[in-house]
């Protein structure tokens, strides 16, 4: 009886040993808290970045979809409160330049006002225009023309 109760024992202890060690994972090093809110504030930075709107023809009125992009940037920057965001009002090259400096600067400041109503601290957010002078499609086209028209974030 005494054997077969050692025997019980010992059974249940390989079982326990192996339950413990036996499939044990190998872990790579973790990150630490540091450096795991660093990552996540930049990859959150870059998503604001990444994301452009578009205006009509001399329109700085928000699409319904320019609002979609917009309210996920809303939710980021509520989520981490020390990023800043640069929004730049661009133009297509038709017009003067000081009226494309004007219509970039109401494009910039559709998406500020957007964005403080979605509950975005104004202190997190500046605007610039700059008119017709960055392009990113130098083209004469209307396929230009509608790429340039947009405002461009940038976020850190």
């Amino acid at each position: 009886m005494k054997g077969r109760l050692f025997v019980q024992i010992m059974v249940l202890l390989v079982v326990a040993l192996l339950a413990g060690f036996g499939c044990s994972k190998k872990t790579s090093p973790s990150m630490t808290g540091d450096e795991l809110s660093a990552a996540e504030l930049r990859e959150a930075a870059d998503e604001i970045s990444a994301n452009r709107i578009y205006f009509g023809f001399d329109r700085y009125d928000l699409s319904n979809e320019s609002k979609s992009v917009l309210n996920r940037k809303a939710e980021l920057m509520k989520r981490y409160p020390q990023l800043q965001v640069l929004i730049a009002g661009n133009c297509d090259e038709r017009g003067t330049e000081e009226y494309n400096l004007a219509l970039g600067e109401r494009r910039a400041r559709a998406a500020y006002d957007y964005l403080v109503l979605m509950g975005v601290s104004s202190s997190q957010l500046q605007t610039v225009s700059y008119g017709k002078s960055h392009p990113v499609d130098v083209g004469h086209n209307e396929n230009a023309w509608a790429l340039n028209r947009r405002d461009d974030f940038s976020a850190n």
